[in-house]
């Protein structure tokens, strides 16, 4: 900024411009209130169905957050200009009072192009950023102490200037339709953040075994502080670069060098993988054209070898790495995914041929160990993307549905008999199908020599995201959307695997964890794929989006082996219970809403309501029991101690998160996917799934309810009296406690749960059932 500019400078139209955008901030703070409270606030009420229950209200729903968004961008570039504007008053005021003494003074001073001149009556001239000097004595001090207090307050407020440009262009680059979600209280913070992204690259491209441990420590600080900052995020990526990125991490983890990293800070690599995890996750959301080029050549280094003379691991491997902690974008995780998987298609023949590219020490020629969260040694890139896939659900389900191979593709290795014909013919795979049924996942072994599997186990985590809509670990709540078409594809892709083949969940049994939370999650789709009829389904057992079509004998072998699982057969337990419970206190409020037949009293209607209930949960039940029985007399009493460990740690079932996949499109009391809104404290669902966590309800035998489940009618026992209870417990909380019913329900239960034991014995044709599922004194 010269001399003239601010000298003269005219603060009105900045003044106008604050006092524009304090206005906007205003309005869209109402705005941001009214979508939240009002459009939002209604569509979580509305009686939603079909597309409207998965594409409307998912709209409505994102388009309340984008005014939350713009509020807050709004609100950033308010302060920033407003920061701006009294910071360049500051050096407007500071200059005046300058020129000023230098008046008094009989100082001089005249700005020109290029810098401005200090002259003095009789004296030589002091040039600013041409440093001329003249006179002498005294007044040769005078000039040069204003000439260097004028060219201070001009290098201020150029500093000042250009960055609030700066930030203020950055801001409205990071998002190209719509809003970001930036937020910074003054032009310093933004300021602060965007100086401390161009410092950490400059240390990030220095060659790694050139980085001291000092120096380590302030990236791992820099990125841990500043990470989820979108600014600094996005500039510290664009700047380091693609190629950048991958050479820094590779170097820093590179065996053969970093002598001075790896016996100072190797306990802190996994902290250091983190935050620039969590950094180049919060970069990728960004849209500006810098990071559009960032993502696109991050994908195209995919098959490149990192490290120099053709060896050393591929971009894909070292990125993958980079992707298991932070929420990348979904569209950067789509495109990425299927590069990554084409590569997977030529390195492998479609998958024929083993994947000891993915292996270190192998066709790389590296032995690397790129992940430092967790044992594996980060080789395999599937693994990596598939955790980063966990916390981004639209995308996990998008790359999973995809296909893999096609029936007709050159090279298709992919053959089975899907009519039943004895002859095998080629099939098309989705993704999901070639890594759940058919993938030769690379072998790792820990320290101690014992079998790895966090590939397969990061793969439930993603199907577990891709099926539910919400990232794997967390519990849904009122403003997960309602299961989509590709969902419900998705999980109906994963009952037909299991109950085609059921080894593939129990020879890997650490995947039931996740599988048993889709289950649970699908409870009225599994409801009414077991119950009998039509017609009535949809009054009986309601479903808010896209309903997931099951066979009763698909269902049966798929629940049968979830149950041979402790962790599984927990989630099925309690989703289940969750689900009969809420069910049943809904139509004990809306007696009317299963049948309203004028030939039989409402009274009666609700019985046979609650007692269709009340059957299929026994089915359920006596279905995964027949499991936890299998499971318990091939593997011994330590396996029943498993059980009982499971269900009483199951913590996160308490309280509001209980509130799992009623689906009821009608009432105003659950949201979309069926979740209870405001949560389940204190209802009848509340209780019961407390009970059988804390062990504080008894079996008619008097022991805890499911904590004896090797014998097939100890889990009866237990599901008869739950059932009761929740019949109980719902009509109480209902207002409309029904001692009928209550007396009645065990035996709907009952026949439910003899008719699982047949439907067993039916489509296992009598294998894997212990005793034919009868108990031993």
């Amino acid at each position: 900024m010269d001399l003239d500019a601010l000298r003269t400078a005219d603060f009105g139209l900045l003044d106008d411009a604050v006092e524009d955008w304090s206005t906007m901030v205003t309005d869209l703070a109402k705005l941001k209130e009214d979508a939240r409270d009002g459009l939002k606030g209604a569509a979580d009420k509305a009686d939603w169905a079909g597309c409207n229950a998965t594409v409307t209200k998912e709209f409505i729903g994102k388009t309340a957050a984008e005014f939350t968004d713009a509020h807050g961008q709004a609100e950033s570039v308010r302060n920033i200009l407003r920061d701006t504007r009294n910071e360049l008053k500051g050096c407007h005021r500071r200059l005046d009072e300058a020129l000023e003494r230098g008046r008094r003074k009989k100082l001089t001073v005249v700005g020109h192009e290029g810098g401005f001149s200090v002259t003095a009556e009789g004296e030589g001239t002091g040039e600013g950023k041409d440093r001329g000097g003249g006179g002498g004595g005294d007044r040769r001090d005078d000039i040069s102490a204003l000439r260097e207090e004028i060219q201070e307050i001009l290098d201020r407020a150029t500093e000042i200037d250009e960055s609030a440009g700066t930030v203020l262009k950055a801001i409205a680059d990071q998002s190209r339709l719509g809003f970001s979600d930036a937020r910074y209280q003054d032009r310093d913070a933004a300021a602060r953040a965007v100086r401390e992204a161009d410092a950490l690259a400059v240390l990030a491209r220095k060659n790694p075994e050139d980085l001291t441990v000092e120096e380590f420590d302030r990236l791992d600080a820099g990125l841990a502080k500043y990470g989820k900052d979108g600014l600094f995020a996005e500039r510290f990526a664009t700047r380091l670069g693609p190629r950048g990125t991958l050479e820094f991490w590779t170097g820093i983890t590179d065996p053969s060098g970093t002598y001075a990293l790896r016996e100072g800070r190797e306990d802190r690599f996994d902290d250091l993988q983190r935050h620039l995890s969590l950094t180049l996750a919060g970069a990728s959301r960004s849209d500006s054209a810098a990071m559009a080029d960032w993502k696109r050549d991050m994908i195209g280094l995919g098959e490149t070898r990192v490290g120099g003379h053709g060896v050393g691991p591929t971009g894909f491997q070292v990125m993958s790495n980079l992707m298991r902690v932070g929420d990348y974008d979904d569209a950067f995780l789509n495109r990425y995914g299927s590069e990554l998987m084409a590569a997977e298609r030529r390195l492998t023949g479609n998958g024929e041929n083993g994947n000891d590219v993915w292996e270190f020490g192998g066709a790389s020629g590296t032995s690397h160990t790129l992940n430092h969260i967790g044992e594996d040694s980060g080789a395999d890139p599937l693994t990596g993307f598939l955790k980063g896939l966990s916390r981004s659900p639209d995308a996990a389900t998008s790359f999973l549905g995809e296909e893999y191979v096609a029936k007709d593709d050159p090279g298709n290795p992919f053959e089975r008999d899907t009519d039943g014909d004895g002859h095998k013919g080629k099939v098309s795979l989705s993704n999901f199908q070639y890594l759940f049924e058919e993938r030769q996942w690379p072998e790792e072994h820990d320290s101690h020599g014992d079998e790895l599997h966090t590939g397969r186990n990061n793969l439930a985590l993603a199907l577990e995201a891709a099926a539910t809509g919400h990232p794997a670990g967390e519990m849904p709540t009122a403003d997960t959307p309602a299961h989509n078409a590709q969902q419900a594809k998705l999980v109906e892709s994963l009952v037909r695997s299991v109950a085609e083949d059921p080894s593939r969940l129990t020879g890997h049994g650490y995947m039931s964890d996740s599988v048993g939370q889709i289950a649970a999650e699908y409870m009225p789709d599994i409801h009414r794929g077991l119950h009998a009829g039509l017609s009535s389904d949809r009054a009986l057992f309601p479903v808010a989006g896209t309903t997931a079509q099951f066979g009763e004998q698909d269902l049966t072998r798929f629940l049968y082996t979830l149950g041979r699982n402790p962790e599984g057969y927990a989630a099925v337990n309690l989703g289940q219970h969750s689900y009969t419970t809420q069910l049943m206190q809904y139509h004990f409020e809306h007696p009317d809403a299963y049948v309203d037949d004028p030939a039989h009293s409402r009274a009666d209607c609700l019985k046979d309501g609650i007692g269709e209930i009340a059957r299929t949960a026994g089915q359920i039940q006596g279905t995964i029991g027949a499991g936890r029985a299998y499971e318990g007399e091939i593997e011994g009493g330590t396996q029943d101690a498993d059980y009982n460990s499971v269900l009483e740690t199951t913590s996160t079932w308490g309280g509001t998160a209980v509130g799992i996949g009623v689906g009821l499109a009608t009432a105003p009391v659950v949201g979309p996917g069926g979740i209870v809104i405001g949560g389940v404290a204190g209802t009848a669902a509340d209780e019961i799934i407390g009970a059988i966590t804390d062990g504080s309800l008894k079996d008619s035998a008097g022991d805890v309810v499911y904590r004896n489940g090797r014998q097939f009618q100890d889990t009866a026992d237990s599901t008869y009296r739950l059932v009761e209870e929740a019949a109980r417990k719902a009509g109480e909380n209902a207002g409309r406690r029904s001692p009928l019913i209550e007396a009645t329900v065990a035996s709907e239960a009952q026949d439910g749960f003899d008719s699982a034991a047949n439907n067993v014995h039916r489509y296992f044709n009598g294998e894997g059932i212990p005793r034919q599922l009868e108990s031993e004194d």
